[in-house]
């Protein structure tokens, strides 16, 4: 890590963007956007993410904010220009608290001739002298008793912030990762599904932490390639080549808040304006299958569709505003016993898999087990 990259991360949380920052500090946004991969990977948060023409910082990067802008501070007390590793401030340090490059040469095993180079290097990299060498020993020159003192600040600080990373290495070192689609709410099936492997998890194995996180199935698959979730639920009719699994439970769809009288599937969907989630879930890919099997090409594109990634609002449509979707029948029929619902055949049943990259089966099937046996 070095003081032009925790002042640049500085940038970009105040500016929420990588051009704003780029232009704060005169630097190419390249520059900036090196900083930002450089700072995640070694402080292991997710840092920002694009938001239209602008940044979104993650929950854990708000919380770290304050840590980081008092770092950047001190970090432009150093150097506002130049980059300089907080290694060659940590010997500096060393040498100016043991009060001679050859005791701090030898606590830090390094060469004498060594230490003095990189005690050379950054002095011309600040363009002052840090230390008075002597018979006795070095002293601390006035410059350098300031930059020692803001070294020590900076390191404490940057200790802070990777210590928090080390930490939750530790913890997710521990943990075992399930990603989930999101639940159309507290009582559906996929719900208690989750809340049932919970309970039991933590009763069979308590030293085990379990982390469970919802998102849309594309979200899941991109976290099963780069490793964010160990295993996940997913709502596809069939799995990736590259992920294996099973399914731990399957149930009928139906076209809901349908008005009465309508019993084929094409007349109920063209009823009321449909509200769907979008291509990123599971659920979505089999909707446009029920579309494609049951309504022309006219038909389809006289269809009054919004796309909302929010299953509850999805409800509130159909229950409150006259819309109509297709979702999971057992799930709504528990959250609105007297939602009028049109059941689709068996075809279109949509199954949860349990899935895994190939080769790291371990976490799954702890999970199989804890599960108990597959639906019949």
């Amino acid at each position: 890590m070095d003081t032009a990259t925790l002042i640049a991360i500085d940038a970009v949380l105040s500016e929420r963007s990588v051009r704003g920052a780029a232009r704060l500090l005169g630097r190419p946004a390249s520059t900036i956007a090196a900083s930002i991969a450089r700072f995640e990977a070694e402080i292991s948060i997710h840092l920002v993410e694009r938001a239209g023409s602008g940044l979104v910082a993650s929950l854990e990067a708000v919380r770290l904010e304050p840590e980081i802008t008092a770092a950047a501070a001190l970090a432009r007390a150093i150097s506002p220009i130049h980059a300089i590793k907080l290694d060659a401030l940590e010997r500096f340090s060393s040498v100016a608290n043991l009060g001679s490059i050859r005791r701090a040469a030898r606590s830090m095993g390094l060469g004498q001739p060594q230490l003095t180079r990189q005690i050379a290097q950054l002095e011309a990299s600040l363009g002052c002298s840090l230390l008075q060498r002597g018979s006795g020993g070095s002293s601390v020159t006035p410059e350098g008793a300031r930059i020692a003192v803001a070294a020590d600040a900076l390191l404490a600080a940057w200790r802070r912030l990777s210590g928090a990373s080390e930490e939750r290495f530790r913890k997710t070192a521990a943990t075992a990762r399930l990603g989930s689609i999101i639940p159309l709410g507290y009582e559906s099936e996929i719900a208690r599904l989750l809340a049932n492997l919970t309970a039991r998890w933590l009763a069979e194995r308590p030293r085990a932490p379990l982390f469970v996180s919802s998102t849309t199935a594309e979200d899941l698959l991109a976290g099963l390639k780069t490793g964010l979730f160990d295993v996940a639920f997913l709502d596809t009719e069939r799995l990736p080549p590259d992920l294996e699994g099973e399914i731990v439970g399957r149930t009928p769809l139906a076209v809901v808040g349908v008005a009465e009288g309508y019993h084929s599937i094409a007349d109920a969907l063209l009823t009321a304006p449909l509200a769907v989630p979008s291509p990123r879930s599971g659920l979505r890919q089999r909707i446009n299958r029920i579309l494609d099997e049951h309504l022309n090409e006219t038909e389809r594109s006289a269809i009054r569709l919004i796309e909302i990634d929010s299953i509850p609002v999805i409800l509130n449509l159909v229950l409150h505003h006259g819309f109509v979707s297709v979702l999971p029948q057992a799930s709504v029929t528990r959250i609105r016993s007297d939602l009028r619902q049109l059941a689709l055949p068996p075809q279109y049943d949509m199954n949860f898999w349990l899935c895994w990259p190939y080769g790291n089966a371990a976490i799954g099937r702890a999970i199989l087990a804890t599960l108990g046996p597959p639906p019949q």
